[in-house]
């Protein structure tokens, strides 16, 4: 067969500019832009904004929830039955039920003694209370730590178990399963669960237990996080602003208006004939928790959220440790709908409109579309704009929908206000890492069910300076160097060079931006660093 020629494949005007690889570049640029990337890019526009006028929706409703729940003092004292605990001369501590304390850990060298010791100091009757230690650690030397501190304590009358496995199968959930399947719990009525980083107030069990007691629908109280690292540093203050919006406003709109919401793992209190007829504690995905709490609601179980009672835990103050939560918290919620959306459609035993908000609001918007939304907007289909200037981005989707919600989100932290800005950088890069494991869960890709304990650092940071350790900053490749996010923030910085030289929308200043929060993350020179001597 005779051989083609270049010319009868390519015009002229590409093969002459064939030994200029930025000319062959521009021309193949040229050629695909019509046909392929406007159609492509205008698709991601109208996509972008449609998530984005659905999330400012949901943002809009919990608001507007909020206000009308603060405005009517809707507490939920008020909207169920409840009566504070009273000692009984005849009968004594018999009229408290019997409640079973889990404390999980996992090599938790540095908080350990923390849970132990608030957990031991709740005010409630001696032989109306057991402790459960439950410790998976593989170190050793921790395991023995944590087993003299449990003696520590039962030697003073606390009726405390320290309990150990063989494996680590079901990780969390795994022990938490074993745990109430002991002899000794089959008297226990309710389950009050702590990480090994909570440390509750000593009157913890006496403001839950009265909701159970006077309601019998009524299968978890949970209790608000408070953190006390939270000005440890940058990181951990833009965490705390994610955070109170969840705890102040997603969390007491789903407990006001439907009685539901996704169980936080920790801080709250079970009622076990509720776990035991949800199908008890699975690990078929990471957020166990979340699992639960949807299965149990969907037996007819109801929530109560106490936005007043507040838990003393630590935020992850490394980009190492932050980043494989939100792994976690990413993936589980995404590859548990997945697993969940038909039961939830199929089940006869809720109304249509907690289906509605379990399935849409619940998870379609918190856990996919808004990690999802603020990744390809910002970061992909914004920036691309700037490149192909036939197609444009509206302003009020680019920038007055995105400012409302911005400034909602403020309302949980109000004393974070001026860190807004900070907020939403730090958010849209982390939101790469979130669509990533967003996408691995709803397709249960090969890290769908990857779970690291997150890392705390209690007091070691205190410990280290007051013993005048030398400090040698560790810096491994693979734990600083994150290429990913070098990547975009190249992106966005050519993006922002395009729109100073060609553009006219001014978008530059927020991609140098934009980027430069890319290239601190990407380098990893955000969050603590541990000193090692």
């Amino acid at each position: 067969m005779e051989r083609l020629s270049s010319a009868a494949v390519l015009p002229d005007s590409f093969i002459g500019a064939r030994d200029d690889i930025f000319m062959q570049f521009g021309l193949i640029w040229n050629l695909i832009k019509a046909p392929l990337i406007v159609p492509l890019l205008n698709l991601g526009v109208v996509l972008c904004l449609i998530m984005a006028v659905i999330i400012f929706a949901e943002r809009l409703y919990m608001g507007i929830v909020i206000a009308l729940v603060h405005l009517f003092g809707r507490k939920p004292e008020k909207r169920y039955k409840w009566e504070p605990m009273k000692d009984d001369v005849e009968l004594g501590s018999s009229t408290h039920p019997i409640v079973l304390v889990q404390i999980p850990m996992f090599n938790e060298r540095e908080v350990y003694q923390l849970s132990i010791g608030a957990v031991c100091g709740l005010s409630w009757p001696a032989d109306r209370l057991i402790i459960q230690v439950l410790d998976d650690s593989t170190d050793t030397t921790i395991k023995a730590m944590v087993e003299r501190e449990c003696q520590r304590w039962a030697s003073k009358g606390i009726n405390i178990r320290y309990e150990i496995r063989d494996n680590r199968t079901g990780y969390k959930s795994g022990a938490l399963k074993e745990g109430l399947n002991r002899n000794y719990v089959k008297n226990c009525d309710y389950v009050a669960i702590f990480d090994a980083d909570f440390q509750p107030e000593p009157d913890f069990l006496c403001r839950t237990i009265p909701f159970f007691i006077h309601n019998s629908n009524i299968a978890l109280v949970q209790a608000r996080w408070r953190f006390v690292n939270s000005n440890e540093c940058m990181m951990t203050r833009l965490q705390e602003m994610s955070l109170d919006y969840h705890f102040t406003v997603e969390q007491e709109v789903g407990s006001s208006t439907h009685a539901f919401f996704g169980f936080n793992g920790t801080a709250g209190v079970w009622r076990i004939a509720a776990i035991n007829e949800a199908g008890g504690w699975k690990d078929r995905t990471t957020v166990e928790d979340m699992d639960l709490a949807v299965r149990a609601s969907l037996k007819g179980w109801k929530f109560v959220y106490l936005g007043d009672l507040q838990v003393k835990s630590e935020l992850p103050s490394t980009f190492k440790a932050y980043r494989h939560q939100q792994h976690r918290w990413s993936c589980g919620p995404a590859n548990l709908f997945r697993k969940m959306v038909l039961d939830i459609i199929r089940n006869k035993k809720v109304s249509v409109w907690q289906k509605f908000h379990v399935i849409y609001s619940f998870f379609f918007v918190r856990k996919i579309i808004a990690h999802i939304n603020a990744f390809f907007f910002y970061c992909i289909v914004l920036p691309g704009t700037v490149l192909v200037p036939e197609v444009t981005v509206p302003k009020w989707g680019g920038v007055y929908i995105p400012t409302i919600i911005t400034l909602l989100n403020a309302v949980g932290t109000p004393r974070s206000a001026h860190l807004l800005v900070f907020w939403i950088l730090f958010e849209n890069v982390m939101s790469l890492h979130r669509t990533k494991a967003t996408i691995i869960g709803l397709l249960e890709g090969s890290s769908v069910n990857e779970w690291i304990v997150t890392e705390k650092l209690g007091d070691i940071l205190k410990n280290k300076v007051g013993a005048k350790a030398p400090r040698k900053f560790r810096f491994r490749i693979g734990e600083r160097l994150h290429l990913t996010e070098l990547a975009v923030g190249c992106y966005l910085f050519f993006c922002g060079c395009y729109d100073v030289l060609f553009g006219k929308n001014n978008y530059f200043i927020f991609f140098y931006i934009q980027a430069l929060a890319f290239f601190i993350m990407g380098f990893g020179y955000v969050g603590t660093f541990v000193p090692t001597s």
